[in-house]
């Protein structure tokens, strides 16, 4: 597996040394810090599936009497919202699985509590490590606790699972958002659930700091294709429910970026000019404004493509 030299690489110059020769602030933020929402949002999928947003965070709930199933648990702010929603829905029984598809707080703010009572809370491997790890971005000095022992994810894989219900779960290796993303598929609904490893609400962040970077988005998308077929809902962390062909057009745009901004890097340019390039120019109008996630792809490629990584 990359990611133990991947992590090296990233992390050996990381803390607050790193934010300093950046002139960056090292912001010391807890782990969970978001905005509370007012509500919860509530789309129903299936008989037993909805996606409940809370906070801008989608979360996708399968509820039985025996135990509920949640993938991702927003962030600690709204997870009180979140968990109360839940217990409302049809059916709903006490959540006795939390899956965190990969580190982000927006992803893990339910974990301590749903730790206390009794649930599994499943991770990549790679996952579970960011947790215990002081993560500091260089973009922007954000600094991220590591969550308590009792919090962190208490059974972790390597490559694919499945529980007893017949919920099937595996690692997006190619590293897309994070090194440590993950997949749940609901088979008997056609319901596939990716967290950041898709965006249905513009350009996604490329987490290059924890492993992710442009070109495993474009080996997601291709990842997610043979997961996945014509009827198959797909649900991001962020944004409208995606399809089939939404995932194929995404693959198209990704891999012309990515191309785009190896050519860059090769040339000797850096993340500035890749910005001044406007690689993604014919693809603004419907993603948002492209410097922030520019900047970041091209940055990614350093772990990646440069010589000495």
């Amino acid at each position: 597996m990359q990611s133990p030299t991947r992590r090296q690489i990233l992390q050996a110059s990381a803390g607050g040394a790193f934010c300093a020769a950046l002139g960056l602030p090292a912001l010391r933020l807890p782990r969970a810090r978001a905005q509370s929402a007012p509500g919860v949002a509530t789309q129903q999928l299936r008989a037993n599936l909805y996606v409940l947003t809370v906070g801008g965070n989608n979360v996708l709930a399968q509820t039985a009497p025996g135990g509920a199933v949640l993938v991702d648990g927003a962030s600690a702010a709204d997870s009180p919202a979140l968990l109360d929603a839940v217990a409302g829905l049809p059916d709903s029984g006490p959540v006795t699985t939390l899956f965190n598809t990969h580190w982000h707080a927006e992803q893990t703010g339910s974990n301590e509590v749903l730790a206390t009572s009794g649930a599994t809370i499943i991770a990549q491997e790679n996952t579970r490590l960011w947790l215990t790890t002081d993560i500091v971005w260089p973009w922007n000095g954000q600094r991220f606790e590591p969550l308590p022992e009792a919090a962190q994810p208490n059974l972790t894989f390597y490559d694919d699972g499945e529980l007893d219900s017949g919920v099937r779960y595996g690692y997006l290796r190619h590293a897309g958002h994070t090194d440590g993303d993950l997949y749940v598929h609901f088979p008997d609904e056609n319901v596939l659930a990716v967290g950041g490893a898709a965006s249905g609400a513009g350009w996604p962040l490329v987490d290059w700091w924890t492993g992710g970077w442009i070109g495993g988005v474009v080996g997601t998308m291709e990842m997610l294709l043979a997961l996945t077929d014509a009827d198959t809902r797909i649900v991001p962390a962020h944004g409208r429910i995606l399809s089939r062909a939404d995932v194929e057009a995404q693959l198209e745009m990704y891999n012309t970026i990515y191309a785009r901004l190896a050519g860059l890097l090769n040339s000797g340019r850096g993340p500035d000019e890749a910005v001044d390039a406007r690689p993604t120019q014919e693809f603004d109008a419907e993603m948002g404004p492209p410097e922030e996630f520019v900047r970041r792809a091209f940055e990614s490629l350093w772990a990646y493509l440069s010589p000495d990584a």
